[in-house]
């Protein structure tokens, strides 16, 4: 399905299937010259077609198209081996881009895992079953390497490029500022809040994406394009919200530990989920991934607050309130 948004600004509906996301926005930029794609969907046949069909009712070839992918998950870059050409450009942030260097290294992201909490067995599983893994790009095509504060024409758009580290390491932002639309990803969704997550302890994401987000709120943004749900046109209000919601968040991860010692593990297990399933033993062990993941950002950030303490000598690391 196709909608236009502004003149010569149309958005791709892209189905993400068994995906609690639904559909990417995939948003296209038509010119005279080159038009440009800003995200893909995953390397499945669905998704596949929805982008061809689009592009073909468009009048779109993809020898004149370049893309721009924000950030390196599959949703937002598993077809770009099947859609670009030759002559197609593919801009990319130059953090995210590294992922694709010679893959993810995941030693140490399970081992990370399973210190805080992951059965090994479990762990493989997920790993296993992860969309991000199960549907990337089959091969990559060379990257237009971008920067903070890069340029990307299309026609007489100038597209900024925003870096927002949060939700991943390398996520970027593209503001036209004529027009006043950001162009958000997976930054600043709308309907729902961004999954951010750490697997990593020299990361505190939860704090780069507070931060980044403070780096957007006053932006002069007429509209915000969010990569998944709903567009919409109160960025500050949004974010206001978004930062109240991991405030909440942080208070519930304390209020699950009490005054016990626990693992991310086990307070992910007692905190509260947006999911179908009666109780965590019935949770899809992908969505534990997500839910252990994010609980795992939440406590690195309080942690870094100084309202937590983390014991990490035992073979399972327990967190303390201070």
């Amino acid at each position: 399905m196709i909608d236009e948004i502004l003149p010569g600004l149309f958005r791709i509906r892209i189905p993400l299937p068994n995906s609690p996301l639904k559909e990417l926005n995939s948003y296209v930029i038509k010119s005279g010259d080159r038009s440009l794609v800003i995200d893909t969907g995953f390397n499945r046949d669905a998704c596949f077609d929805a982008m061809v069909c689009g592009l073909r009712e468009l009048g779109l070839e993809p020898s004149g198209t370049d893309f721009m992918l924000t950030h390196m998950h599959s949703d937002h870059t598993g077809l770009i081996s099947r859609l670009a050409h030759e002559n197609s450009k593919v801009y990319f942030g130059r953090i995210d881009a590294r992922v694709f260097d010679g893959g993810i290294d995941w030693r140490p992201i399970m081992a990370y895992a399973i210190l805080n909490g992951f059965d090994e067995a479990e762990l493989k599983a997920a790993l296993t079953e992860h969309p991000g893994i199960k549907y990337k790009p089959v091969s990559v095509p060379e990257f237009t390497l971008q920067d903070d504060g890069d340029i990307i024409g299309v026609g007489d758009w100038r597209l900024r490029c925003l870096l927002t580290p949060g939700h991943t390491a390398g996520h970027i932002c593209l503001f036209e500022e004529t027009r006043g639309v950001l162009f958000s990803g997976d930054h600043v969704l709308y309907d729902i809040t961004p999954h951010i997550e750490s697997w990593l302890y020299d990361v505190n994401s939860l704090k780069d994406y507070l931060d980044s987000l403070d780096r957007v709120r006053d932006l002069p943004v007429n509209l915000v394009l969010p990569g998944h749900r709903s567009s919409f046109t109160d960025l500050s209000g949004r974010v206001d919200e978004l930062k109240r919601h991991h405030e909440r968040r942080a208070n519930e991860a304390l209020e699950v530990l009490g005054d016990s010692a626990m693992s991310a593990w086990d307070i992910a297990a007692r905190m509260t989920w947006k999911i179908r399933c009666d109780g965590w033993d019935r949770f899809p062990i992908a969505q534990k991934w997500f839910a252990v993941g994010e609980t795992i950002a939440h406590l690195r950030w309080l942690e870094g607050e100084g309202r937590i303490h983390r014991d990490a000598t035992g073979k399972v690391a327990v967190f303390r309130a201070c």
